[in-house]
């Protein structure tokens, strides 16, 4: 396997190409210049157990974040009942229930690759994990079905979440 991703510490929105890492599936750098970010490994989890997803991004939630923090003891974001979620990869109706799950943050990346790997493995045909406090991964098909994902999902965190401060 070989994948491009943004080198750590560069400003994401200043990107062309040439701004990217091209990394084996061991994440030694096969081209490019600097080094690739601490959550590679997390990133190299997900390729390997979902070979349809040829693009993953990393969103830093705000919405996401209180959300997730929230509801960390029940171990994921639910989120259906809304016409957007049509826009999911795979996903025919809005009665659908997306699953996010929610992990621990670590500064341990390998340990943290194994829990990415066995809930991927685990939870069925998802489309985010959410790492507790940090943020959201989100995959598809291509780099404009990836941002969907992105768009959906931050849409309904903040819906779901606004509703719940709403509610007390």
């Amino acid at each position: 396997m070989r994948i491009c991703l943004t080198p750590a510490g560069n400003e994401s929105g200043t990107f062309d190409e040439t701004n990217y890492l091209e990394i084996d599936d061991d994440a030694e750098i096969l081209q490019g210049f600097g080094r690739p970010s601490d959550e590679t490994l997390l990133h190299l989890s997900i390729y390997r157990l979902r070979p349809k997803a040829r693009c993953i991004l990393y969103s830093h939630s705000v919405w996401g974040t209180l959300l997730a923090d929230r509801l960390y003891a029940e171990g994921s974001i639910k989120l259906t009942g809304y016409e957007v979620i049509k826009g999911i990869a795979d996903v025919a109706n809005y009665d659908h229930t997306e699953t996010i799950p929610i992990i621990e943050n670590s500064h341990d990346h390998i340990a943290q690759s194994h829990v990415i790997e066995n809930v991927v493995r685990d939870a069925g045909n998802i489309h985010g994990i959410f790492i507790r406090k940090h943020g959201l991964f989100t995959w598809g098909e291509t780099v404009a079905e990836t941002r969907r994902h992105v768009e959906i999902f931050e849409h309904l965190f903040e819906i779901q979440e606004r509703s719940q401060n709403h509610l007390r």
